[in-house]
């Protein structure tokens, strides 16, 4: 029998979730629905470089305020796209959820949390260097006395071959 670790405590997030989901639906608007299907709500090209992390009503009610979280390089563009996200997101609802949109570079509630990671391309795999290739390298690499700087410049050389070879 496996004995509890939290010794009868229970997370915070678990005890505020229903709460926090029941707040958000109450004024028309699923949070959790944009975190959850982000990407397919704003496309995959712009989920990539960005990531929601925050929804706050205003006083008044009179739409929510979305914090999206970005890196440093891909802010202008996030920012040349507002309009664009915002009505994305506003489709999904069918009405104006979304009032305002607020990128930051750094999450919402503080730096710790603000190291973005975004969904990244697969890296193409790099096929083999043809054998014409690796002959023309180690030609080039054959003047190195060093064999770990000779096998350094080998595969230099079969890199710049194999992008600059048609």
């Amino acid at each position: 029998m496996r004995r509890s670790t939290t010794k009868g405590f229970a997370r915070t997030s678990s005890l505020l979730r229903e709460n926090i989901r029941k707040t958000g639906e109450s004024r028309g608007f699923a949070v959790g629905r944009v975190l959850t299907h982000w990407s397919e709500i704003v496309g995959e090209d712009i989920a990539a470089i960005c990531q929601p992390v925050d929804v706050k009503y205003g006083r008044q009610g009179l739409g929510a305020t979305l914090t999206v979280l970005t890196t440093g390089a891909q802010a202008p563009m996030l920012e040349m796209q507002k309009d664009t996200l915002r009505a994305r997101v506003n489709a999904v609802y069918g009405y104006n959820a979304i009032a305002r949109l607020r990128i930051t570079q750094t999450a919402a509630t503080g730096f710790a949390e603000g190291q973005a990671v975004f969904g990244h391309k697969p890296k193409d795999t790099d096929p083999e260097p043809t054998p014409e290739i690796k002959r023309e390298a180690a030609r080039v690499a054959q003047s190195a006395h060093d064999p770990d700087l000779r096998q350094a410049i080998e595969r230099l050389a079969g890199n710049v071959l194999k992008k600059t070879t048609p």
